[in-house]
């Protein structure tokens, strides 16, 4: 018998409480989002003093969430697809290179607009 979503102010509970059980999982389970963070504060703290006013800053920061987003997401389709079975499958690894795809799509999308306030 499928179980009843909360509501209200309980069902944002119950997302934002699963939302930091999945960073955990991530930061705990996958090399690429741990470096993609430390690069994001990295790049945080940098966006902060080369931003010449707030909306330059707002894009070097903003389009660095994407990223992480992505690698999120990324990991979780590794996660399902390994989940299922770890011999080598060609839909399997289409699966992951079209995650791996994303992530990548969305750095170039970054260095594009860091490099366009910055040199632009």
């Amino acid at each position: 018998m499928p179980t009843r979503s909360r509501t209200g102010l309980l069902h944002i509970v119950d997302g934002i409480r699963y939302s930091v059980k999945g960073f955990r999982a991530a930061w705990s389970h996958s090399d690429a989002f741990r470096q993609e963070v430390v690069v994001f504060a990295a790049a945080v703290i940098a966006a902060v003093f080369l931003g010449d006013s707030a909306v330059e800053r707002a894009l070097l920061i903003g389009i660095l969430f994407p990223v992480l987003a992505a690698e999120l997401v990324n990991t979780a389709i590794e996660t399902v697809v390994d989940r299922i079975g770890l011999e080598r499958n060609e839909l399997s690894g289409r699966a992951k290179d079209l995650a791996a795809a994303t992530v990548f799509t969305t750095i170039i999308a970054a260095i594009t607009v860091w490099a366009i306030v910055l040199f632009g």
